[in-house]
């Protein structure tokens, strides 16, 4: 039975896709089998992967398409999440996301049991894989409850600068929430250290600040600013398919260490 895990924090920006991607890679590179899902309607980790729209099409006014079948199929129940899931690599799967979840909270807003439709939906492979990381929006609307719901703990990537903090409060009260009404077992797995440039006394500062306030669900590992891990995207490639000897892939690579031997 795979242990899920959603990858959450309100503000933009902070490394939630790359997490996402980059620490599912390095899971499936020590032979965990994984599925990535994203629930975000930005689509990032679907393009991340390039599984996203095409931005080469020959007639520019013609729309690119992204994968034809994604999550918004599962959770508007049209199909079933087996219909919807690809083989990235042998050990990493994914089920891409689409623009029209942008439309989710008033497309289900009247659905009965709306909070638990990602749940229902991964329960039915839960047994066929190790490991569930889901990329949850830059927002704390339905999306990102489902996902709350769904999971048996949170990452929550922090970037370690001057607003790093702002929000994280509410974030957690969120997760208090979710786990009195729909997740009695769901916790913190851990507080990443996102975006660190260990030059800067203010990043310095802002990581110690973190340790202080959030103690030992801070990971140990760090995951440092590193211009590969932007580029990757570009090429819709994971860290350690770009470029697997760069900061960046060793530092995932320790991350997913790190979550293995919690789990374990």
């Amino acid at each position: 039975m795979a242990i899920a895990i959603s990858v959450v924090n309100q503000k933009g920006g902070v490394g939630k896709t790359t997490t996402t991607v980059n620490l599912g890679a390095a899971l499936a590179a020590k032979g965990k089998r994984v599925l990535l899902i994203d629930i975000d309607a930005q689509s990032n980790l679907t393009t991340h992967l390039g599984l996203g729209s095409k931005e080469d099409a020959a007639d520019l006014n013609e729309i690119p398409q992204g994968p034809e079948l994604t999550i918004y199929d599962v959770l508007k129940g049209s199909k079933k999440i087996h219909d919807v899931i690809i083989k990235r690599s042998p050990n990493l799967e994914v089920v891409p996301s689409s623009l029209l979840l942008s439309a989710a909270d008033l497309e289900l807003g009247g659905v009965v049991g709306r909070e638990l439709l990602l749940k229902r939906a991964i329960e039915k492979v839960r047994d066929q894989y190790d490991i569930i990381l889901i990329d949850c929006p830059p927002t704390l609307g339905l999306l990102s409850l489902n996902a709350l719901a769904a999971v048996d703990k949170v990452i929550v990537p922090v970037q370690s600068e001057y607003l790093a903090l702002h929000g994280v409060r509410q974030l957690l009260d969120t997760i208090d929430q979710v786990r009195n009404v729909y997740n009695q077992n769901l916790i913190v797995g851990g507080v990443l250290i996102c975006l660190h440039d260990s030059r800067k006394r203010l990043a310095r500062a802002v990581a110690d600040t973190i340790r202080a306030y959030f103690g030992q669900l801070v990971f140990n590992t760090i995951i440092r600013e590193n211009v590969a891990l932007a580029e990757a995207p570009a090429k819709g490639q994971t860290i350690l398919e770009y470029m697997p000897k760069s900061s960046g892939a060793e530092d995932y690579s320790a991350l997913a260490e790190e979550v293995l031997n919690v789990k374990a």
